[in-house]
């Protein structure tokens, strides 16, 4: 790790961080606020990827569905309008809704081969933005003065590296340039995010084998053709076992390439002083404990 000890990361003076960990825990907020302190450069991977890497997938899938309506597609075709997605840190919806959902397209999903497709781009998208957060550090100081470094990582980068693998080449590159820190969420918040996810289901990303398996699977418990299945249902019966699928692999990436904090701790930072704070004890109970 670059800090290996709390001296060390008190006595740094560009401290560089990337946050992990489940979605609703907290790593886009405590991001937001150090930004806000006016000291750390935010780097959103959900951002870059929605701007940078399927900016352009996502606008022509607008585009295919202006085509439909026939004064839009003669707009479309005179060059008479421009359409974009508007993506902002807060608000990636345009990347949740060109993911989608599978099963019934009279239902609004997404035909599970398209959804493969779809999920395969993600896949490829997120793995070339974690790839360039070295280009980012460097710009963030070279460019505009930041003294400090935050990552706020996607819930899906541990579906993507092997953290058992010395050599994975995302973790090697990551956890040279960044302390990698693991918002650890307990039983209680996993029940709470399951609670909200089945209020408001999202579209996610998964491991190639693990939707497959899970497609499968509730194909055959429901008795379903592919294009029978209910988009919303599909990915409530998907999301408690994509979380109880990723919490081991947070905690080997936090065992064995960086730091865990436990989400409370993580909830009650006001401040960057705090953020430092909560980094220093962390730290040090790692040494500790080594």
């Amino acid at each position: 790790m670059i800090y290996e000890s709390a001296a060390d990361w008190g006595n740094a003076p560009q401290k560089r961080v990337l946050l992990f960990g489940m979605s609703g825990l907290g790593k886009t907020h405590v991001s937001n606020l150090l930004r806000s302190s006016g000291d750390w450069f935010h780097y959103s991977i959900d951002y870059r990827i929605g701007t940078r890497y399927m900016g352009e997938h996502i606008a022509d899938n607008f585009k295919r569905e202006a085509m439909k309506v026939p004064l839009l597609r003669e707009l479309l075709m005179t060059d008479s309008v421009h359409i974009t997605s508007n993506i902002t840190f807060n608000d990636l919806s345009p990347v949740s809704s060109y993911l989608g959902k599978p099963g019934d397209p009279a239902k609004g999903g997404v035909p599970i081969d398209e959804y493969r497709r779809r999920q395969e781009q993600f896949r490829h998208a997120e793995i070339a933005a974690l790839l360039d957060t070295p280009h980012f550090i460097d710009r963030s100081r070279s460019v505009y003065g930041y003294p400090h470094f935050i990552c706020d990582t996607g819930g899906s980068i541990c579906e993507w590296v092997d953290p058992e693998d010395g050599q994975d080449r995302v973790l090697s590159l990551l956890s040279r340039h960044l302390l990698m820190v693991w918002i650890e969420g307990s039983d209680a918040h996993t029940e709470d995010l399951i609670r909200r996810f089945d209020k408001a289901p999202k579209p996610m990303s998964y491991r190639a084998d693990f939707l497959t398996a899970t497609w499968g699977e509730y194909l055959s418990e429901n008795n379903l053709k592919e294009d029978q299945v209910d988009p919303d249902l599909f990915i409530r019966f998907t999301y408690a076992r994509a979380l109880a699928h990723r919490t081991p692999l947070y905690r080997a990436m936090a065992r064995n390439w960086g730091i865990s904090v436990r989400a409370e701790d993580a909830a009650k930072v006001r401040s960057a002083a705090d953020f430092e704070d909560l980094i220093a004890v962390a730290l040090e109970k790692r040494r500790k404990s080594a």
